[in-house]
């Protein structure tokens, strides 16, 4: 499935916590320009997914390292150091750290190409470049530091440096936020205690930026990462515009709430499964859109959508604003078969195996970590009853938080875009629009699998994301030694291990079948020449 829409946090908590608001922001929008450390080692950036919240943002006098009154310019280049561990390896399907953050360095470009990250592995350490580069950096990331000989090498080089967090590195690599320092207490608590030095205004901040940071490294995927930068980055250095939509809004939003929908909140707050949905996500952390999204998947009801379709759709209470991502920038498929795709031909390619099958295609693995991970994705496309009408329809799984196995299924309204292989796509979910952009990057001429990307908003929600799919005729990862598959995800910026594989094992019983009086197949289809296959 796309990414779909996940009702805030922040409405529930002003219902059930009304004194603990919570902050959330819409995802990044990428800028194309590879970093440095990608200009020096190739390779592209990535599709970035739906993005989480920020913390509370640090007072303007405690940005720029700490010194009151310091202003930075928003335009001004933030730089940043990382170094790696040799020869470390991260959780993320045993990808080296190393290549991890080289690309994490490439996704900063797409949010802003004022953020610059090297990336040095530790065995450089009298670099001379590093020395350089250590001496003039806004924030130096340390990721599986351990090395005796390095860690005292960064900490006799590293005094000056506001701006510093470590991932699984030695406890004598200690964080530093503003210039006030971090000590570990234990494992358990991968940040530990702030040690309050000489910065006591600011112990509250700090704290929550650190459990915001704390929060998303635990996740271990590429997006989560790339945001851990950015909270800080947003906090301390200088203001990260893709962290502005805050969500709570104090009274005035509660106000709008019990102005304008007042009968939807008594609906949901009397019925089980719609506070359920509220406590589910008061209990989330505002970062994490996995979470968040399986709540609403668990718990959805007629008294949820039209709760949140008051709340936020319909009167905007939150005060919430997305636009759709333009980067990064991915060109459609431009012929198949031998011939020029056309509009047909591309719908065509979306209804896949449909009428050989029950179903157009099956998800095999998806990128964007909140929404494509849920087993049994079935994708249906098809033409409707009504002139130039196309109609997609994905059906998923859902393990609810109860361990219930349920079945979801969303129907999105797709209009052609201005290229061959580009659509828009609408849908009301949960009570809310969301607006994508999806393009079909390559399918091969029998039809064996297929990649699409997309981007998408839903602006009453202030979410933004992007991610793509792909895709086969029973659900089985196409060989991994594909020369064109690989050249396809690399169109999308996308490496093979930010994938999330969708679980195809125990999918019977699922909700198939199209409406009646629907059509399939223009031109094409599988095992099949192009060709006028139906009247119009």
């Amino acid at each position: 499935m796309a990414a779909a829409t996940a009702l805030p946090a922040t409405a529930g908590s002003f219902l059930l916590q009304p004194s603990g608001c919570r902050f959330t922001g819409a995802a990044p929008s990428p800028s194309p320009r590879p970093s440095a450390a990608s200009r020096r080692d190739g390779g592209p950036g990535v599709a970035c997914s739906c993005y989480p919240e920020p913390p509370p943002a640090v007072p303007a006098e405690r940005r720029g390292g700490g010194v009151v009154g310091q202003s930075t310019s928003p335009e001004r280049t933030v730089r940043i150091v990382a170094m790696v561990g040799e020869g470390s390896v991260s959780p993320i399907k045993d990808t080296p750290w190393e290549e991890v953050m080289r690309h994490t360095a490439d996704r900063l470009k797409w949010v802003d190409e004022g953020f610059e990250m090297l990336v040095f592995s530790d065995n450089s350490i009298e670099n001379d470049d590093l020395k350089k580069e250590l001496s003039c950096c806004d924030m130096l990331v340390n990721v599986a530091v351990t090395s005796d000989e390095s860690v005292r090498w960064l900490v006799r080089n590293s005094k000056d440096i506001s701006n510093i967090i470590c991932f699984q590195s030695s406890p004598s690599l200690v964080n530093k936020l503003g210039g006030t320092y971090v000590e570990y207490t234990g494992e358990q608590d991968m940040f530990g205690r702030l040690a309050n030095i000489g910065k006591p205004s600011g112990l509250k901040e700090s704290t929550e930026v650190l459990k915001t940071v704390n929060n998303a490294w635990e996740r271990h995927n590429s997006d989560d990462i790339r945001f851990c930068v950015l909270v800080v980055v947003n906090a301390y250095i200088r203001p990260v515009d893709v962290l502005k939509n805050l969500r709570a809004k104090g009274l005035s939003t509660l106000s709008c709430m019990i102005k304008n929908c007042g009968p939807q909140i008594l609906n949901c707050l009397f019925d089980p499964n719609c506070r359920k949905a509220l406590q589910c996500l008061n209990s989330c952390s505002p970062t994490d859109q996995v979470c968040n999204y399986r709540c609403i998947a668990s718990y959805e009801s007629p008294h949820l959508e039209a709760f949140s379709l008051c709340v936020l759709q319909k009167h905007n209470c939150l005060d919430l604003n997305a636009e759709i991502p333009n980067k990064p920038s991915v060109t459609p498929l431009t012929m198949f078969r031998d011939q020029r795709l056309s509009h047909e031909v591309a719908e065509d390619l979306f209804v896949g195996w449909l009428d050989s099958m029950e179903w157009s295609w099956r998800v095999a693995a998806g990128q964007n970590p909140a929404y494509d991970q849920f087993p049994c994705q079935y994708q249906l496309f098809y033409r409707g009853k009504a002139r130039g009408s196309f109609w997609y329809e994905p059906v998923f799984q859902v393990k609810t938080l109860e361990g219930k196995l349920v079945w979801r299924r969303r129907r999105y309204r797709v209009r052609r875009a201005s290229s061959p292989g580009t659509f828009y796509f609408s849908v009301l979910d949960n009570g809310v629009i969301s607006k994508e952009f999806w393009t079909i990057v390559d399918v091969p001429d029998d039809f064996s699998w297929g990649l699409f990307h997309y981007h998408g908003t839903a602006q009453a929600a202030g979410l933004a994301y992007t991610g793509a799919v792909l895709v086969s005729p029973d659900g089985s990862y196409p060989d991994v030694e594909n020369e064109r598959l690989a050249s396809a995800l690399e169109k999308c910026g996308i490496k093979k291990w930010e994938l999330y594989m969708v679980d195809n094992c125990s999918c019977a019983g699922a909700p198939l079948g199209t409406p009646e009086g629907s059509t399939l197949h223009y031109q094409v289809a599988p095992g099949k020449e192009i060709g006028i296959l139906q009247k119009r």
